[in-house]
């Protein structure tokens, strides 16, 4: 007693000495002076029970899963900004047929109520240790990661942006400053090449950048300078769109709007000052080719988040390299992905999202009782082909790319149904039903539209 008395009563003393705590970046070191002699500190860390990186469409919906399976006060968002959009709508933002304030709420007003919310940048993640830091000098340690940090876009990478996007005439829906830019160049319009591109990169929604063609051909013809327009479409891709029976509706389109397609053709410059577009002959590499413009819409080349670079999490393209059935890590077993940042071989799309959220839901309950996890994610993802301001193409495909079509009609053709859907119903079940954690995508569905026959 006299011994543990005494250890008390000097530790008391060290602690209230004002010697005693020495603050080094995160970490607090005690000096003990003559009593100890100690080396080593104490990170200051919080922990977790599930981390969520990202607070877009995959982390807000699993961090709303995840607080009703393990309650909210052991479930941790990063997320930095103040506002959260829904991106899918900024096609029909850039032609006009909607306001850019439509498709932004704050992120607070997401956020699933009681899960703790850093508004903070992740800056490493260390999956060996357990633990993520972030920018506001957190280290956040956890039982189970899920990463949801989406992808990158690299604007930067064409020469000439985006320092370009200054001048009008030039736009792009990828991005909150500059779609409406889209539509100033659009309303601007008055003769000559109105040019869409598509980069040499994976990108999220594969079908934009040839939405906003159609649209932008259903607008000129609208307003009367259709005849004056010469509209063109110029994808680095072999094909119009990656699913045949879509394509081959596309290319239907095409021919009957006299629209101009090159495959093959990759946007490396842009000359706004001389309104000119530089493209890269893909099968010629070398090749050049310069064309003049009244309006060009540019998707920009997109990339993996830059912060799982060197982090043993990512694949030898830097994407988060998980099981494409399970959406669990193929070296950690206690980490997770969901959406964009992942190398899942589907199209990146909120449809996506929706279908993985409810395969990683029932992944992370079956790793969290020790058991081997039992749902697959057959690749399932939507994309609402908007071809004019009452039109769609609702094309749904799986891993294989063949069509896993949820209504009992051909979606192959365009519909005024479908695009009420898209502009009306889906805003509404993406705010109400996904980012509660209540949407899992239409398969559950399926089968009853078709009669139990799919």
């Amino acid at each position: 007693h006299f011994v543990f008395g005494l250890i008390s009563q000097t530790m008391a003393a060290v602690l209230a000495s004002p010697l005693a705590p020495i603050r080094k970046g995160s970490r607090v070191f005690f000096s003990l002076n003559s009593y100890f002699h100690c080396s080593s500190g104490l990170a200051s860390k919080e922990h977790y029970k599930i981390v969520v990186l990202g607070g877009g469409s995959g982390g807000i919906t699993m961090g709303a899963r995840m607080k009703r399976k393990v309650g909210a006060k052991k479930v941790a968002i990063v997320e930095p900004s103040e506002m959260h959009y829904y991106q899918p709508i900024w096609t029909l933002v850039g032609a006009g047929a909607k306001s850019i304030n439509s498709s932004g709420r704050p992120t607070a007003s997401v956020m699933p109520s009681g899960v703790k919310w850093f508004k903070s940048r992740v800056t490493k993640i260390d999956p060996k240790n357990n633990t993520v830091s972030t920018d506001s000098g957190k280290e956040l340690s956890y039982d189970y990661l899920i990463i949801a940090l989406g992808l990158q876009l690299h604007y930067e990478k064409i020469k000439g942006l985006p320092e370009g996007f200054q001048h009008p005439k030039i736009g792009s829906n990828y991005s909150l400053q500059t779609v409406e830019k889209t539509w100033n160049a659009l309303r601007n319009f008055k003769e000559g090449n109105a040019i869409f591109s598509f980069p040499n990169t994976p990108v999220k929604c594969a079908g934009a950048p040839q939405k906003i063609m159609y649209l932008s051909e259903a607008y000129l013809r609208k307003t009367g300078k259709r005849s004056k327009a010469n509209i063109i479409y110029n994808t680095s891709l072999p094909v119009l769109f990656g699913v045949k029976k879509y394509a081959d509706a596309l290319w239907e389109i095409v021919k009957s709007r006299d629209l101009n397609v090159n495959l093959r053709h990759n946007l490396i410059e842009v000359r706004p000052d001389k309104r000119e577009a530089v493209f890269e002959n893909l099968d010629n590499p070398g090749e050049t080719k310069i064309f003049e413009y009244e309006m060009l819409h540019v998707t920009p080349p997109m990339g993996p988040p830059s912060v799982l670079k060197g982090s043993s999490l990512e694949d030898e393209a830097g994407w988060l390299d998980v099981n494409k059935d399970t959406l669990q890590h193929k070296t950690y077993d206690n980490v997770f992905g969901i959406g964009d940042c992942t190398n899942v071989p589907t199209s990146k799309t909120a449809a996506a999202v929706a279908a993985q959220s409810a395969v990683l839901d029932r992944t992370i309950t079956k790793v969290m009782k020790k058991d081997k996890p039992d749902k697959k994610y057959d690749g399932y993802t939507s994309c609402p082909l908007v071809t004019s301001y009452n039109t769609v193409i609702l094309a749904e495909f799986d891993y294989n790319g063949q069509p896993l079509e949820t209504f009992p009609v051909d979606q192959g053709k365009e519909s005024r149904i479908m695009y009420h859907m898209k502009a009306d119903l889906m805003p509404h079940l993406y705010w109400h039903g996904l980012l509660k954690g209540l949407w899992g995508g239409p398969g559950p569905y399926r089968k009853l539209m078709h009669l139990g026959m799919k």
